[in-house]
């Protein structure tokens, strides 16, 4: 599929950083950082330029925003914030929206020059490991539903926190529940969904410590698995035309559901801000802390 240009992207307020201190195989090109080499990503070509279509106007990425928000309040990142995968950058904007630096990690290049439009100052055109990024340096960062798309999850993530700063805290939201894999995780390149229990086994493998972990979007688990995993589990599926056409519908409900929904969403948004959790949700949200002590070195 093709996807146009937006004429406008909303702006986001820019904090300039010093990346020659964070890594060391970037090359620096017409407002972008690019990696000298590229590794092949499982996400579509064309993922980025989807989202783009959905994320200003979609309840789905506004709402995983707000919650995003709300942990950063509860738990402040040091600067600057790693947003690792952060695509077209629309949460990196949020991020830099409540005065915080931020550095936009993206393989893909349209994501990337799509998040300099947005006005992400520093942009990095990169998978982790190619861009070089040096041991111990990120005070905190982020993967906000990047972590399913690495089929050694595990690798990434003790890659991730070997370069965070003693202390530096990883935030990161994942899909939820094995049950309802369906033909959307197929399309988006997905390995896995996720529990609350094994995404936290799974951070505390690497050596970070857990502050908070929480299903949301509670509201979706029934729906989603009436209308996707029992037709995808019985065989029927959809052409790209119908898949896209569906997807963008359910990103933007009726009218008449709109207040209903905010009204759920609200209440999401209050039991994170309070610190309590959720027992049930299509997207898990945790936030994990790196010791002061260095669990890498002996």
């Amino acid at each position: 599929m093709a996807y146009g240009w937006p004429e406008k992207i909303e702006q986001a307020k820019a904090y300039p950083v010093d990346l020659n201190q964070f890594a060391t195989d970037i090359q620096f090109d017409e407002g972008i950082w690019y990696s000298q080499t590229r590794s092949a990503i499982s996400y579509p070509e064309d993922g980025n330029g989807y989202c783009l279509q959905l994320e200003d106007t979609s309840f789905w990425f506004k709402h995983r925003n707000r919650c995003i928000l709300e942990v950063l309040r509860r738990f402040p990142p040091g600067p600057p914030f790693f947003d690792i995968g952060g695509g077209n950058g629309f949460v990196s904007a949020a991020v830099q929206g409540i005065g915080c630096s931020v550095v936009l990690l993206e393989p893909g290049v349209q994501g990337a020059r799509n998040a300099r439009l947005r006005g992400i100052e520093n942009v990095i055109c990169s998978t982790l490991d190619d861009a070089g990024l040096l041991p111990e340096r990120m005070p905190s960062a982020g993967a906000f539903d990047v972590v399913e798309h690495i089929q050694d999850d595990v690798s990434f993530l003790r890659s991730i926190a070997s370069r965070l700063v003693p202390g530096g805290r990883f935030y990161l939201t994942v899909p939820a529940l094995p049950i309802l894999w369906s033909q959307i995780d197929e399309l988006a390149g997905h390995y896995r969904r996720y529990t609350t229990t094994a995404l936290s086994s799974l951070l505390t493998e690497v050596g970070l410590h857990i502050e908070y972990v929480t299903y949301f979007f509670s509201m979706l688990p029934l729906p989603i698995f009436l209308l996707r995993s029992i037709p995808h589990r019985i065989g029927i599926r959809r052409s790209d035309a119908e898949f896209g056409k569906r997807s963008y519908g359910e990103h933007h409900p009726p009218n008449r559901f709109a207040i209903f929904l905010q009204k759920l969403q609200d209440r999401e948004l209050a039991i994170i801000r309070s610190g309590r959790t959720m027992i049930t949700g299509t997207s898990c949200l945790a936030v994990a802390k790196k010791s002061q002590r260095n669990p890498f070195r002996s």
